[in-house]
C-alpha cells in the first residue's frame, strides 16, 4: 500500500471481492462546472455507477492524503470551493502532498491515483489533447503523457472539442496507446458524435473492450487504453454551433494571454456562456454516458 494514498472502506472491500469498481476525477467537479450543478452531477454519476452494479471511486487529494474513494461531504466541499483547490496534474503532486493541500485530480492524477489503488477502469468526460498552435507553445496536456505510461483504461467522449484533435490522435499513435471508438469508426469530438478522424480500432460490446484490455495487461504492456464513447444522439450539439463558440472562446483566451492549466477551465467556461448552458448541459449527459459503458466494461473485466 502506498503510504500516501486511503482508499475509502466500501472501494477497498469492493477491490477485495473482486466487484467492479470505477474510477472518476474530481477537476471536473472543481473546476469543469459551476455549482450546484458540480456537486448534482457527481451524486449522479456515483448514483448511476450504483445502478449498473458498480462501485464509484472519485478521487481527489484531500490534507495531503491521496483519495480514492470520496464521501458525499467531500464531494460537496470540492464543489463548493471550486476553483479555489488547486487543480492538481503529475507536476504537482509532490509539492500538494508534502504541504498538506487539497487538490482536485485532473485526467493524468486520477490515472496515477487508480493505478495504485488497483482501479483497472476510469470514466471523465473528455480528456487533454494536443492543443491549438502547440507547434509554437507546445501545450499538449500531460493526460496523453499519463496515457502513455499507466496502465489505466479511460472511457471519455472523446478529447475536448477545443483542441487540435488531429495532432491528438497522432501523439496517442507515437506513444502506442490504442484508441477504441465504442460502436463508432470516427472519433467523437466530445459536444459531438464525430470529428472526421478515424479511431484506431471500433470494438462493439464492453466484453470486446474488456478482452482486448486484458490482452493488452497479459503480454505486460505498460501504456493505458482510451475508449472513446460518442455523446448519445440526443444531446449532441449541432456542429456548426458548438465549433463557432470554441472559435470565439479560443480567440478570446488568445487575447487574454490565457495558456497552460487555466486553459480548459477558461475555455468550456466561455463556451457555456455563449451557448446559453447547452454546453454545460450536453456536459453532463455524455458523462453520465461514460459511467454506465464504464460500468459495464468493469463489470466484464
Amino acid at each position: 500500500m502506498n503510504q500516501y494514498l486511503d482508499i475509502s472502506p466500501e472501494v477497498s472491500q469492493a477491490l477485495a471481492d473482486h466487484k467492479p469498481v470505477v474510477a472518476l476525477e474530481s477537476t471536473i467537479i472543481s473546476h469543469g462546472m459551476p455549482y450546484p450543478q458540480n456537486v448534482e452531477t457527481a451524486l449522479k454519476v456515483n448514483q448511476i455507477i450504483r445502478d449498473c452494479g458498480a462501485v464509484p471511486a472519485t478521487v481527489a487529494i484531500i490534507g495531503g492524503r491521496l483519495k480514492a474513494g470520496l464521501s458525499d461531504e467531500e464531494i460537496e466541499y470540492l464543489g463548493k470551493a471550486g476553483s479555489k483547490v488547486a487543480k492538481v496534474s503529475r507536476r504537482d503532486l509532490p509539492v500538494i502532498v508534502s504541504k498538506g493541500l487539497d487538490g482536485a485530480t485532473t485526467v493524468a492524477t486520477t490515472m496515477i491515483i487508480a493505478h495504485m489503488a488497483g482501479i483497472q477502469v476510469f470514466a471523465t468526460g473528455g480528456i487533454g489533447g494536443v492543443h491549438r498552435g502547440a507547434e509554437t507553445t507546445m501545450d499538449i496536456s500531460a493526460d496523453l503523457e499519463e496515457l502513455a505510461q499507466t496502465p489505466v483504461m479511460v472511457v471519455c467522449a472523446g478529447a475536448k472539442s477545443i483542441l487540435d484533435l488531429g495532432l491528438t490522435l497522432e501523439y496517442l499513435e507515437t506513444k502506442g496507446v490504442p484508441v477504441i471508438g465504442y460502436g463508432t469508426d470516427e472519433l467523437p469530438a466530445f459536444y459531438t458524435r464525430r470529428s472526421g478522424f478515424g479511431v484506431d480500432y471500433q470494438l462493439d460490446t464492453p466484453e470486446e473492450i474488456a478482452g482486448a484490455f486484458r490482452a493488452q495487461r497479459g503480454m505486460g504492456l505498460k501504456t493505458g487504453m482510451l475508449v472513446t464513447n460518442p455523446i448519445p444522439e440526443e444531446f449532441s450539439m449541432d456542429p456548426a454551433v458548438i465549433n463557432k463558440a470554441i472559435d470565439e472562446a479560443v480567440a478570446e483566451a488568445q487575447a487574454q494571454g490565457i495558456h497552460g492549466k487555466a486553459t480548459t477551465p477558461f475555455l468550456l467556461a466561455k463556451i457555456k456562456d455563449i451557448t446559453g448552458g447547452d454546453s454545460l448541459d450536453s456536459n453532463i449527459q455524455l458523462v453520465f454516458n461514460n459511467a454506465r459503458l464504464a460500468s459495464a466494461i468493469a463489470a466484464s473485466l
